[in-house]
């Protein structure tokens, strides 16, 4: 006995499933699990079968076609079919939360033979479906562009992925971090009512903290500048918090064309616990995501911690010096970053 995939699409009438099925059935086809895809052309049925050795791709195309199915699809299917669709959805699920970065792989485990790309446009109008490609906003930024020839993909296919994209979303919009010491923080993106946390978040930082995050002057920035802190035009913006939801630290990733630049702030009794060391790798890694080829980080040059952090990457990091100050340099490749503990 084999396994097989096989989909076809009959006419959404009482019994016409029955007779898909008995055509297969007289040639001693066992259907192990079928899902209904409802389309305006009809009933997608998507059968994983086990049938006969002897029965080839021709046997099955030709029962499916006398058992009144239309636009047959045929394939052989490994020992990962037998997931059923719903522990299928769950395990992908899974993956995510423990990984929100694993999209485009998780695209694949949902959808089969698919071929994931990216681009930094975000989708015109509300999100595409057609037969062979899916548009899918990604959480990161862009778009996910999904193709697939064969089979064509059905309207409850592109809602699961959709609703794959969403999860991934909620994921990566906050994280609880588990600090060395133990200490638990939540990250998730800025937003514009964070204002008056983080003007509060940059009083309690010293003097020598803002001077090192801003290059020059040591006061607190205006209203207007935070503003435009927390929600780049191009880029991200993730805030730190404690589980009282107070601003500890505050990263800003933006960018004008293909390389990025990141700037972090972290309040002085925070900062030697990893909490800079661990917001570092996750703006490389949104800087991975949204194609970006290089990161950047200036300083001044007796910032010797932001320059122990950059090593701390254990990628080869370029050091440029000019006066005072260093432009700390990354490639950012696509493993680059790697997400930091999830609990």
């Amino acid at each position: 006995m084999a396994l097989w995939r096989v989909r076809a699409t009959v006419d959404d009438r009482p019994g016409f499933l029955a007779v898909l099925a008995a055509s297969l059935a007289l040639r001693s086809v066992n259907i192990l699990s079928v899902q209904v895809h409802a389309t305006e052309g009809g009933a997608v049925d998507d059968f994983l079968i086990d049938a006969p050795d002897a029965l080839s791709e021709a046997d099955l195309l030709a029962a499916v076609v006398k058992g009144r199915g239309r636009d047959p699809w045929v394939r052989r299917a490994g020992a990962d079919g037998l997931v059923d669709a719903p522990t299928l959805l769950i395990n992908l699920a899974t993956r995510l939360v423990r990984d929100g970065d694993d999209l485009g792989t998780a695209l694949t485990g949902l959808l089969g033979d698919v071929l994931v790309t990216w681009r930094p446009e975000p989708a015109p109008g509300a999100p595409g479906y057609s037969a062979h490609l899916l548009q899918l906003p990604d959480p990161a930024g862009g778009t996910l562009e999904v193709r697939r020839l064969e089979p064509p993909f059905t309207p409850a296919e592109g809602a699961r992925a959709h609703a794959l994209v969403e999860l991934a979303g909620a994921v990566a919009r906050r994280y609880q971090l588990l600090l060395a010491d133990g200490t638990e923080v939540t990250v998730r993106p800025a937003q514009p009512a964070d204002l008056d946390g983080v003007r509060r978040m940059h009083a309690r930082c010293s003097v020598r903290s803002r001077y090192r995050r801003y290059l020059s002057g040591t006061g607190i920035p205006s209203d207007d500048a935070l503003r435009r802190l927390l929600e780049p035009g191009e880029g991200h913006a993730l805030v730190a918090e404690t589980e009282e939801r107070r601003p500890v630290a505050l990263a800003n990733l933006s960018w004008d064309g293909p390389e990025a630049e990141l700037g972090l702030l972290v309040v002085d009794d925070w900062q030697r616990r990893g909490l800079g060391t661990a917001l570092v790798r996750r703006a490389l890694r949104l800087a991975a995501l949204a194609g970006r080829e290089a990161l950047h980080v200036r300083t001044h040059a007796g910032n010797s911690p932001m320059i122990r952090t950059m090593h701390r990457l254990g990628q080869p990091l370029r050091v440029a010096t000019e006066g005072s100050l260093v432009t700390l340099s990354v490639e950012v490749t696509a493993g680059s970053g790697t997400p930091f503990p999830v609990r």
